[in-house]
């Protein structure tokens, strides 16, 4: 793989852990749907592409204790 393709990589995922953070600073305890929802339009705004079921694992995570791991 090209030195290009892991930077692209390596941008997603920090754009992907920046959004998750961001929602468990600010949605600690909020509803399971309202995390998700968070999640949903940070990783859209980031352009990270991630499937419905991680969307729900990682809200229901956040809802449950906080963090996600």
């Amino acid at each position: 793989m090209s030195d290009n393709h892991n930077e692209v990589q390596a941008a997603k995922a920090e754009a992907e852990d920046r959004v998750v953070e961001r929602v468990e600073s600010w949605q600690e305890g909020a509803e399971q749907e309202t995390v998700a929802q968070e999640l949903r339009e940070g990783f859209e705004e980031a352009g990270v592409d991630k499937s419905e079921d991680d969307v729900e694992r990682l809200a229901k995570q956040i809802h449950e204790d906080g963090k996600a791991e």
